[in-house]
C-alpha cells in the first residue's frame, strides 16, 4: 500500500519512459528482419519485457546496451532497468534466421498487445506452431476480433470459446490477402491483420469504423515496407525482406498523460514533459482538456523514426465540463480513466460515451473508475458505456484499490494530490506493467508520498 499526501502543486522538468505501443511493435517488426531493428529509450514496462522474452523463445537474437553498463545479451531480460528515464534503454531485435518453434508455451502474461500481435504474426509463417497463453485477467478478454479476420485469411488458429479466448493454438501457413472491415476500432487488431499480410498471397486491407492510433503504419512505412493509407483503409503488400532501422523511441504520452492532468488540476503547478509522442492518433486526451481549458503549448517539435515528438508544458488550469463523443474514444482510449479524474474537478458536467471498450481492458475500468471515484467522494455516475460526472468535486482521502490494473492505479494516485486528506492506494505495484518508476517520479516531484505499510481492514 501506499500513501498520496495532497499538494499544492508540480513543477520542473521530466521525462517519461519509451512509448510502450511503439517498442511492441518495433520488437515484433524487428522478428522479421535478419538485419534487425535497434532502438533506444524501449519501454521499461513488464508488458514490453514480455513481448521481447516471447520473441526470444521464437528464435530472436536480443541484445540491450545502455550508456553506463555497455552491450550484453538478454538471457532473461532483466537487465531493462526500470527505473530508467530518458533514453538509456537501447534494445535490438532480429532473426538472422528467422523464427522457430518455441519449446514451450508463450506466456503473454497480462499484456494483450503481446498476445493479439503475436497471432498476426505467427499466424502468416509457414509451418510455425506456437501456443499463446496469458494470464487469469488476459484469459478473460476477447481475442475473436484478432482470430476471425486471420481464420478468414485461411490462419489455423484454435482455442478457448471457438478461439476467442486464450489459450489459443496457431499453425502458421501462407495466408490469403483481401479486405477486411474492422466490426471495432482497434489498432491491435489492425496491427495482426497487416502483420499476417506482409507474407500473405496479394495485397490485404483492413479498414477501421473510426481512426486508431497508427503507430504500425508509421513504422512500415519508415522501413521501407510496400503501404498505402487512404482515409481509414490501410493496404499492405507482400515482401519477403524487412530493411533493418535504428532510431529513438518517443516518450510514451499515456504515460504523459498522469502529469498532464496532475499539472492541471493542483495549484501553482508548471511542468514541462521532455520527448512526448505527440502523434495526433494518441493526443485525443489534449483535445478534450483544451477544450475544457488546459492551459498547455507544444514546443520543439521534431521527429524520429517517423514519429512527432515534442515538449509539453503544461499549467495549473480552471477545467469546465465537457462531453465526449464516441468517435473521439479510439484516441483517448488508454487515458479515459485519467480523464474522469480531471472530471471531479472541472466546473459542470462531463459525459464520456461510446467507450464501452473499458470494460474488456486489465479491469472493467468504467466500474472500477466508478467505485474508486465515489469512495473518495467523487459524484459519478456509471453508464454501459462511460460515466456522467458532475464537479467541482472536493475529493475525500481514505483507503482505495487498484483492482490490478496499472492504469486505474495511476488515475487514482493522481486523484490523491487533490484530496483533502491522504490517499492509501492497495495494489499500487500493477503500475510496473507499463510505468515502473511512476511513484518515483511522483516523489521526485511532489516531495510528498512515502510507502507506507499494509493497513489491515
Amino acid at each position: 500500500m501506499i500513501e498520496i499526501r495532497p499538494v499544492n502543486g508540480i513543477r520542473g522538468e521530466i521525462n517519461v519512459p519509451g512509448d510502450k505501443s511503439i517498442s511492441h511493435r518495433a520488437a515484433i517488426l524487428g522478428a522479421l528482419s535478419k538485419e534487425g531493428i535497434t532502438v533506444d529509450n524501449f519501454s521499461t514496462g513488464e508488458d514490453c519485457k514480455t513481448t521481447l522474452t516471447c520473441l526470444k523463445a521464437l528464435g530472436c537474437e536480443i541484445t540491450k546496451s545502455d550508456y553506463k553498463s555497455g552491450e550484453k545479451d538478454l538471457p532473461d531480460l532483466d537487465h531493462l532497468r526500470s527505473d530508467a528515464v530518458g533514453f538509456e534503454n537501447k534494445v535490438t531485435i532480429k532473426a538472422p534466421k528467422g523464427l522457430r518453434e518455441p519449446k514451450n508455451i508463450l506466456d503473454a502474461g497480462n499484456s494483450g498487445t503481446t498476445a493479439r500481435l503475436l497471432l498476426g504474426l505467427i499466424s502468416g509463417i509457414p509451418n510455425l506452431f506456437a501456443v499463446i497463453d496469458g494470464d487469469e485477467s488476459l484469459k478473460g478478454r476477447p481475442m475473436g476480433r484478432v482470430t476471425g479476420p486471420l481464420i478468414s485469411m485461411g490462419a489455423k488458429i484454435d482455442g478457448r470459446d471457438f478461439g476467442n479466448r486464450l489459450p489459443l493454438s496457431i499453425r502458421g501457413k501462407k495466408l490469403n490477402g483481401g479486405t477486411h472491415v474492422l466490426q471495432v476500432a482497434s489498432a491491435q487488431v489492425k496491427t495482426a491483420i497487416l502483420l499476417a499480410g506482409l507474407n500473405g498471397q496479394g495485397p490485404t486491407t483492413a479498414i477501421e469504423p473510426n481512426t486508431t492510433r497508427d503507430h504500425t503504419e508509421i513504422m512500415l512505412e519508415h522501413l521501407g515496407v510496400p503501404i498505402s493509407k487512404c482515409g481509414l483503409k490501410t493496404t499492405v503488400y507482400p515482401t519477403s525482406l524487412i530493411n533493418g532501422g535504428s532510431w529513438t523511441i518517443p516518450g510514451d504520452f499515456s504515460s504523459a498523460a498522469f502529469w498532464i492532468v496532475a499539472a492541471a488540476i493542483t495549484r501553482e503547478s508548471e511542468l514541462q514533459i521532455k520527448n512526448v509522442n505527440v502523434n495526433p492518433t494518441r493526443t485525443g486526451l489534449l483535445n478534450v482538456l483544451k477544450r475544457m481549458g488546459l492551459i498547455y503549448s507544444i514546443e520543439d517539435e521534431t521527429l524520429s523514426g517517423g514519429e512527432k515528438t515534442a515538449t509539453i508544458v503544461v499549467k495549473s488550469s480552471s477545467l469546465e465540463g465537457t462531453k465526449v463523443m464516441p468517435e473521439e474514444i479510439p484516441s483517448l482510449i488508454d487515458e479515459l480513466p485519467l480523464l474522469a479524474v480531471a472530471a471531479t474537478q472541472a466546473e459542470g458536467i462531463t459525459e464520456v460515451t461510446g467507450a464501452e471498450e473499458l470494460r474488456v481492458k486489465e479491469s472493467d475500468r468504467i466500474h472500477t473508475m466508478a467505485v474508486g471515484l465515489k469512495k473518495l467522494g467523487a459524484q459519478i455516475k456509471e453508464t454501459k458505456d462511460g460515466w456522467i460526472i458532475k464537479g467541482k468535486t472536493a475529493l475525500a482521502g481514505g483507503k482505495t484499490r487498484s483492482c490490478g490494473d496499472h492504469r486505474v492505479a495511476m488515475a487514482l494516485a493522481v486523484a490523491g494530490l487533490v484530496a483533502t486528506s491522504p490517499l492509501y492506494l492497495e495494489g499500487e505495484n500493477c503500475v510496473r506493467i507499463s510505468y515502473p518508476g511512476f511513484f518515483e517520479t511522483l516523489r521526485k516531484l511532489t516531495q510528498n508520498t512515502k510507502a507506507k505499510e499494509r493497513i489491515q481492514s
